[in-house]
């Protein structure tokens, strides 16, 4: 059974950094990303970063500049380094991993709350 643990997450003042981190455990095969998405209330949710396997990254336009995806892929772990956080950076963050061809696989979330 495949599990990803999120942490990192909390309250936090506009202008202030947060780092997430995402922990996989399990039989994981052939990870080809391993990213982090995020939805605010009543929106959809939406990519923020992901890093390829290849050793690509993508970032929303939104968090450019102010957020940093990393991996340490001997711990099947990633990370999200987040800077000069803002207000509308407010939402529960997920980790996931996509695996194989088919496989996508979701952290249960954590909070990031954002004060002005």
């Amino acid at each position: 059974q495949v599990q990803l643990v999120e942490s990192g997450g909390g309250l936090v003042q506009a202008g202030g950094s947060l780092r997430l981190s995402c922990v996989a455990s399990g039989r994981i095969f052939s990870i080809n990303a391993m990213g982090w998405y995020r939805q605010a209330p009543g929106k959809q949710r939406e990519l923020v970063a992901v890093s390829t396997s290849r050793g690509s990254t993508n970032y929303a336009d939104s968090v450019k500049g102010r957020f940093t995806i990393s991996r340490d892929n001997a711990k099947n772990t990633v990370y999200l380094q987040m800077n000069s956080l803002k207000p509308e950076d407010t939402a529960v963050y997920y980790c996931n991993v996509a695996a194989g061809i088919i496989y996508s696989y979701w952290g249960q979330g954590t909070q990031v709350t954002v004060s002005s």
